[in-house]
């Protein structure tokens, strides 16, 4: 028997659910390059990025995915031979330095926990013990969607003033940007990267780098530059040099849009609908996981992110659990990756998402508990709706 006919719900940390007035957006034909429309939109776009990442920086746009972003940061600062330190906390971190070491760089991981958030002491001392500064950039990821870990960006950059220690700091920002408070100025953030395909509703194709000043200048001496990614070439005179050719005109229409729909929301509303949505799928697995059977995989609860809920199963395989709400009632949620691959089940609130949305995703996951036989709490979706109802109070 099947459920499932009718608007299904795409409920994983990404690619997300797309506005059907972003789709429109898209739907009109080809324009000058050069002059015109396509300009202006490419002004909008940049200007909105700007607000996005809460900078006065630099933002570039590139067609690619976030790995291209991984790459446009790196080689526009670095030289082959730096070395890097990755602040591990889940799989993209470790991702983003593999890039790196890809392209000449040397890699140092910082090792942490997939179940804990990175540590800013241990920031601060591995930065004071390089007396010489070999470590020339820190990376780290606010949001990890293979863990569910949200990083106290400016804790960290507290920690690397601590020891004094010159490190460029850039922030993979693809998970969070537009679900939760990033300011890239006011944390002293140099660099930070996005993509078009989780929280800022867009279809994916699109990455974006926002560079600060000290980023800017590292740029003067990298030797990793090449023609696609340099900043260098993006700042020419002619509008098609920001893309390095032809801009991906459809891709920009479907973004414009959507930073249209997060400002006519309100930026901080949107960070908050994202809390209250994520506060209620955490109340929900809490009450599940009184049999036992399953946790939140962050074990610190201020450190659990506001996009993406990361679920453990204890001696249960989670895998008809996802077949059943998929197959029956027509919800799709992720499952886990890396270090955790096959031991849980993501939930995707970010983007596009509203209370429907997630509640119904709980009650099919209730139903689906329940159908299996998969000990838990009974009330999970009881509980998820009191702490909206709190929330609205």
């Amino acid at each position: 028997m099947t459920l499932r006919n009718g608007k299904e719900f795409l409920m994983i940390p990404g690619p997300t659910n797309v506005p059907d007035e972003v789709l429109r957006a898209m739907h009109r034909p080809a324009v000058d390059i050069y002059e015109g429309p396509l300009l202006r939109t490419t002004d909008a776009c940049l200007s909105g990025l700007k607000r996005l990442f809460r900078t006065e920086g630099k933002p570039y746009i590139y067609i690619s995915n976030g790995h291209g972003a991984w790459d446009a940061a790196l080689s526009n600062t670095l030289s082959r031979g730096d070395t890097v330190l990755v602040l591990e906390s889940g799989r993209f971190a470790l991702g983003w330095g593999e890039a790196a070491a890809m392209s000449g760089i040397e890699m140092e991981v910082l090792p942490g926990s997939w179940h804990l958030p990175v540590d800013p002491a241990a920031v601060e001392a591995r930065l004071k013990a390089d007396t010489a500064h070999a470590i020339k950039a820190v990376l780290v990821v606010q949001i990890d969607t293979a863990s569910g870990v949200l990083n106290d960006i400016a804790a960290i950059r507290k920690a690397i003033d601590a020891a004094r220690h010159p490190a460029l700091y850039m922030v993979d920002c693809i998970a969070s940007l537009g679900c939760v408070p990033f300011e890239m100025d006011e944390w002293g953030v140099d660099l930070a990267l996005t993509g078009s395909q989780k929280g800022l509703m867009a279809p994916p194709g699109l990455a974006f780098v926002a560079a600060g000043p000290r980023a800017l200048a590292a740029h003067k001496t990298a030797g990793l530059r090449n023609s696609y990614m340099d900043w260098t070439f993006r700042d020419g005179p002619e509008h098609y040099m920001k893309y390095c050719g032809t801009p991906p005109e459809h891709l920009l229409f479907a973004f414009n849009r959507a930073v249209e729909l997060i400002e006519e929301e309100g930026l901080e509303a949107v960070w908050r609908r994202h809390a209250l949505l994520a506060q209620a799928t955490r109340a929900a697995v809490e009450v599940w996981g009184q049999a036992g059977s399953l946790e939140l995989n962050i074990k610190v609860p201020d450190a659990r992110s506001d996009s993406v809920t990361v679920i453990l199963f204890n001696g249960v395989d989670p895998a008809p659990l996802r077949a059943f709400v998929k197959d029956v009632c027509g919800v799709t949620v992720g499952g886990t990756i890396g270090e955790i691959a096959g031991r849980g089940i993501r939930i995707g609130h970010m983007g596009h998402v509203n209370a429907v949305m997630l509640l119904g995703t709980l009650a099919a996951l209730e139903l689906g508990l329940r159908h299996l036989g998969i000990p838990h709490g009974a009330g999970g979706v009881d509980a998820a709706i009191q702490s909206l109802q709190q929330a609205l109070a």
